[in-house]
């Protein structure tokens, strides 16, 4: 009978964070089949959650600051600080997530990074070594324009007059002008994020993730178009190609940007989540590895976290059973990435509203199912 049992899933975006999704998914498992050995391990795969997933793993402090949100208004924003090893970790959806708005207010023509930078400055003034920067959940499509512009970078018009960040903006750029003084010098940055989009063309930044943030197909031709002409000023002036780059259109751009001018490194935020947490070990000494997300789809396939985590099942022959809110990938796309099965908590038709509200009830339900497949050995 399989007895060790490792959860490792990411949030269910919107509903519940990942320690709750283990605590959920360990109680109904055990209320059906006692006696397991579980290890619960909250993970994030490098956009909104990533502080908390490094809070689970290493003695970091938590700092706010007051900073800009998407649409120029204030927000305290918090970060982490590893003195032990001089390392910040920043998530953009602090300062630049589209949680911060209301649905009518989602506007990537305006929306910024801006605040995003004033993290960054935040941690450069704490004298860090190293600024580890998870680029998930973006309200914005500036390319990582406002960034910059927090750094001391300057954009401007045909007549040398300064440019406010945003998406609108972007084709309106003559010249950009650097900063006074790179404060950021000597300090190493890595990126996480979960995707692989280039900045411009149908899978680039803005033709994919721009309609999700209040973009109107007519908005998202003269984004796109604003974009390039910032990947053809930005590449010019840094002497980096960078729009083509897999990871380059994350976060509407920022990905780009943060290559483009701060030389950063991007990485796979799952690739960092298996190793803060150790869990290519835990998986290897489990019998069944418990995964899971809000939604499994392509997206999901493409370096997401449940991807990776079936990826250490498939590796070391174990079972993996993923859990979402929907399922949209086919039986043999599952088996392919080392998923042995799937199940939605949706029990009955409702709407996403109700699914969201529900959330905790439907997983521990069908926990309590999985539990009882466990106890009368079905599952290999």
């Amino acid at each position: 009978m399989l007895q060790r049992i490792l959860i490792a899933p990411d949030k269910f975006k919107g509903s519940l964070p990942g320690p709750a999704i283990c605590e959920l998914i360990e109680k109904g498992l055990l209320s059906a089949c006692p006696g397991l050995r579980i290890t619960r391990l909250p993970l994030a795969d490098g956009g909104d959650g990533l502080l908390d997933m490094v809070l689970q793993y290493r003695a970091a402090e938590t700092r706010t600051a007051e900073v800009r949100d998407p649409l120029g208004r204030p927000v305290s924003a918090r970060w982490l600080l590893s003195e032990q090893d001089g390392t910040a970790y920043i998530e953009m959806a602090a300062a630049s997530g589209l949680d911060l708005l209301k649905p009518d207010e989602y506007d990537c023509m305006r929306a910024s990074t801006y605040g995003t930078g004033q993290l960054i400055r935040e941690a450069i003034g704490a004298g860090v070594r190293e600024v580890i920067l998870g680029i998930g959940g973006s309200a914005t499509n500036d390319g990582g324009m406002g960034m910059a512009a927090a750094l001391g970078y300057r954009f401007l018009d045909s007549r040398g007059e300064e440019l406010s960040p945003g998406g609108e903006n972007l084709s309106r750029i003559k010249t950009i002008g650097a900063p006074d003084q790179r404060i950021w010098e000597g300090i190493r940055f890595r990126v996480a994020c979960d995707v692989k989009n280039p900045l411009c063309g149908p899978q680039g930044a803005t033709r994919v993730y721009a309609p999700q943030k209040g973009a109107t197909p007519a908005m998202v031709e003269v984004l796109e178009s604003g974009m390039r002409h910032y990947a053809e000023l930005v590449e010019a002036f840094t002497g980096r190609e960078i729009a083509g780059l897999p990871g380059a259109g994350a976060a509407g751009g920022l990905g780009a940007g943060c290559m483009a001018f701060l030389e950063a490194v991007l990485v796979g935020g799952t690739e960092l989540a298996i190793e803060y947490s150790h869990a290519e070990r835990l998986a290897r000494e489990a019998d069944l590895i418990i995964t899971g997300e809000g939604r499994l789809d392509h997206q999901t396939l493409q370096g997401k976290l449940v991807s990776g985590i079936a990826a250490l099942g498939k590796k070391y022959d174990k079972p993996v059973v993923a859990i979402c809110g929907s399922l949209e990938l086919t039986p043999e796309e599952l088996r392919e990435a080392g998923i042995t099965a799937a199940f939605s908590i949706v029990s009955k038709p409702m709407s996403l509203e109700e699914a969201i509200g529900e959330a905790p009830r439907l997983l521990y339900s069908l926990s309590c199912n999985i539990g009882s497949l466990l106890a009368l050995r079905i599952l290999p």
